[in-house]
């Protein structure tokens, strides 16, 4: 017998009057359905290593976890300890520790055992400075020699001094190198096969880079690269592990620009309208300290059930839009919003509030929004 299926969208949520905006919204079968996807975008599984700065959460990680991904890529040192906490296996810190870091990183390793920890170093000063303080703690730290392929960001060129880099790293006392990462986040092109011709362009110095260290006498260092756009391209290259974060809540930025990708909105924001100050314009509480507001003011959120409003201003708590003229927006009515850019706008919520079957059935709080957690 066939079951019912219900027309109504996705998105509603039945008990939405318990809900105070503006709040985020997880809707959990659909992040289950992104990781079921990642995971078939591979052809094993030990070589994802989930970048977490996406959701911050304790429950999120688990969930992949309990999916059998056992590596994970963090931005902060919160993130990492969060990671450590519900003992994660691999952690590795994308960030190559300076000043106060440094210690905080060598008291993570020496409080969670359970995990190995790792970090990165693109500068043979922050190499020394690290050893110096591993070797008089008597703690060893794994580094990745962090490259620069065209982003400009962090990282040194693969060439001549990366071999440098690396060779010092292997005769420093407290350190261990062991591979390189990779990040080619200047790479946005929509179309594939420009995205793809750039991206292998950008990884060919790597590739010689790896070839030149193990004729040098290294170990073949294994090799960390890409994000979320370049992950489908970097997921069919042997021996190298892919650090998509963005694709377990995915958001309105990357499914326009990665058409390729077909993971699903999993984290909405909700907004009320609070106010209809003109004939044509409506007044909602999704304000800066709501939304992530590094793109110009059109291009932060996606509203799915009022896609024609256009924006005309925001401020700290408010967002007024024109709905045009004889809209029929009410007081109170509920909008739902896709962020353009899901990963800041997670880090402005304490919690997410997670909606299962069309229902609110309780929260994750996002640890690692903190910059230091309190254990």
């Amino acid at each position: 017998m066939l079951q019912h299926q219900s027309s109504e969208p996705w998105y509603v949520i039945h008990n939405i009057d318990e809900v105070d905006s503006p709040a985020l919204m997880v809707y959990v079968e659909r992040v289950k359905k992104n990781i079921a996807l990642l995971k078939s975008m591979i052809d094993d599984v030990q070589r994802l290593r989930p970048h977490v700065k996406t959701h911050k959460s304790k429950e999120a990680a688990l969930l992949l976890l309990h999916e059998g991904l056992k590596k994970f890529k963090c931005a902060t040192i919160a993130e990492a300890e969060m990671l450590a906490s519900i003992n994660a296996p691999d952690v590795m810190l994308a960030y190559q520790p300076v000043g106060p870091k440094v210690l905080r990183f060598l008291s993570l390793i020496k409080n969670y055992p359970r995990t190995t920890f790792s970090c990165l170093v693109d500068n043979p000063d922050a190499a020394r400075f690290l050893s110096e303080k591993a070797a008089a703690q008597n703690v060893t730290v794994t580094v990745y020699v962090d490259l620069n392929v065209g982003m400009n960001r962090t990282g040194i060129t693969p060439d001549e001094r990366a071999v440098a880099l690396y060779t010092l790293c292997n005769k420093l006392p407290g350190i261990i190198p062991v591979g390189l990462h990779v990040y080619d986040g200047h790479i946005t092109d929509t179309d594939f096969a420009t995205r793809k011709e750039r991206c292998d362009a950008a990884f060919a110095p790597v590739e010689t880079l790896r070839d030149t260290l193990i004729k040098a006498g290294f170990a073949a260092p294994a090799i960390v690269a890409g994000g979320s756009v370049t992950f489908p391209i970097h997921a069919k290259r042997e021996h190298v592990e892919c650090s998509p974060g963005t694709f377990i809540y995915w958001d309105a930025g990357y499914q326009q620009l990665l058409p390729e990708q077909p993971f699903l909105p999993a984290a909405l924001v909700i907004t009320r309208v609070i106010s209809l100050p003109g004939n044509n314009i409506i007044c909602t509480d999704l304000g800066h300290k709501a939304i992530a507001a590094e793109n110009v003011l059109a291009r932060r959120v996606r509203f799915i059930n009022a896609p024609d409003v256009t924006f005309i201003s925001q401020s700290e708590e408010h967002l007024v839009l024109n709905a045009g003229e004889n809209h029929s927006y009410k007081i109170g009515i509920v909008l739902y919003g896709v962020p353009v850019h899901i990963c800041p706008t997670c880090n402005l919520y304490e919690r997410a509030v997670l909606v299962e079957d069309g229902n609110v059935t309780g929260e994750w709080k996002i640890t690692a929004r903190d910059r230091k957690l309190d254990y």
